[in-house]
């Protein structure tokens, strides 16, 4: 009998631990944005609120393995879409992070142009909260509260079941895999909403090629002085491009 219960208490052991630690897979995250806050609350916005939805749904895939990981747009609700959608070249953005190397290689498209940007990881200041967990894709994640960009803060729940330390777009540093992001001023959100661990192609997990070289810092000053006069609208555009 006592060895039966020993041999059963190892069964669970090994099980529980099988279960603790995932290496390599595929996220999918549903962004979502305030549309109407996005608008603002003047005459141009509230002309906007009576004919487009208030949210905007789109997906994105976030692979990983052996410590990088690759970032891409997948697909967008269809009855969400804004207009100005049709064409929308920065689908093709795409975000690689090499962790152990604490490095990024990013394709973005700003202002008419795609771009090949490089630098070293977003330093966040994170500080971790204290008994406040949420369930996210069947993961009980833990919350911490960070700061981008100097004084915008991002709330996120990550947990340490998925042992890269990343997170969608640029977002990383805690430690484990950040599941949840909300990021008030930007009125936007990330959630997972599924993980894939079989069959994945973790092949696609290289540096983007396409796009002018060009440091990520530099181009951020030249985007900062082009939308100085733009008030609010200015500094979304820096955020939205450099996260």
């Amino acid at each position: 009998m006592k060895k039966n219960m020993l041999i059963l208490f190892l069964f669970f052991c090994i099980n529980a631990n099988s279960q603790l630690y995932i290496n390599d897979g595929s996220i999918e995250f549903e962004m979502r944005i305030n549309n109407y806050k996005t608008f603002g609350d003047g005459i141009w916005g509230e002309m906007f609120k009576d004919k487009y939805p208030q949210f905007s749904t789109n997906y994105f895939n976030y692979t990983f393995k052996d410590n990088k990981a690759v970032y891409k747009f997948s697909h967008r609700d269809e009855k969400s879409k804004l207009p100005w959608n049709n064409n929308n070249y920065e689908d093709d953005n795409i975000w690689y992070s090499d962790y152990a190397n604490g490095t990024f290689t990013n394709q973005k498209f700003v202002f008419d142009d795609t771009y090949l940007l490089s630098d070293s990881l977003m330093k966040i200041d994170w500080k971790l909260v204290p008994n406040e967990t949420r369930d996210i894709a069947g993961f009980n994640c833990r919350k911490a509260v960070g700061i981008l960009f100097d004084s915008v803060y991002v709330f996120a729940f990550y947990t340490d079941e998925i042992t890269i330390i990343g997170g969608p777009m640029g977002i990383n540093g805690l430690p484990g895999m950040i599941l949840g992001i909300t990021i008030p001023r930007m009125y936007s959100s990330w959630i997972a909403t599924k993980l894939q661990v079989n069959g994945v192609n973790t092949n696609i997990i290289i540096p983007p090629q396409k796009g002018k070289k060009k440091k990520a810092t530099d181009l951020q000053q030249t985007v900062k002085k082009a939308t100085s006069d733009w008030g609010s609208w200015g500094q979304q555009s820096v955020w939205n491009i450099f996260l």
